[in-house]
């Protein structure tokens, strides 16, 4: 190897060649398992939705001691957990944890986003079985509590 002139400076044609070469390999092969990293981190994200809400179903059915939800329950897929499971229909709700009398201000039907806990007027506190009210996907439940889910929302 010989000693740079003065004036010469920088790398030789080939070794600028072999140094993009080397990034294109890398490229070729870093770029497709990264795509299968990112489809397969949705599907788990899906997945863990989906066993979210339908741990909160058998948490809000547990709490309110309902073996079955009351019918009518509507068929229609929703993503707004403040109105999941339609059981709007529902002619009584019955009694709540404390056995007391649901009253005629009490919110209709059994739901995972501000679930109206007790009867009671002084007590107003209202329970979210699930973290936020809008799920990227939707679900239907039928009177069992058994939860479907109809879009994971990463389609």
């Amino acid at each position: 190897m010989r000693l740079p002139k003065r004036g010469e400076k920088g790398f030789t044609l080939i070794e600028l060649l072999i140094v993009v070469a080397i990034l294109g390999v890398l490229a070729a092969v870093v770029i497709p398992n990264v795509g299968r990293f990112i489809g397969r981190g949705e599907d788990e994200a899906a997945e863990t939705e989906f066993a979210n809400v339908q741990s909160a179903v058998v948490a809000m059915m547990t709490d309110n001691q309902q073996e079955t939800l009351p019918t009518p329950v509507s068929g229609n897929a929703t993503n707004n957990m403040a109105l999941f499971p339609d059981t709007t229909a529902a002619a009584s709700k019955g009694n709540d944890i404390d056995g007391t009398a649901f009253g005629a201000g009490d919110g209709n039907g059994f739901v995972l986003f501000d679930h109206d806990v007790t009867a009671d007027a002084a007590n107003t506190s209202l329970v979210n079985y699930v973290a936020t009210q809008f799920t990227k996907g939707t679900y239907t439940v039928d009177a069992s509590g058994t939860v479907t889910q109809v879009l994971t929302g990463y389609e």
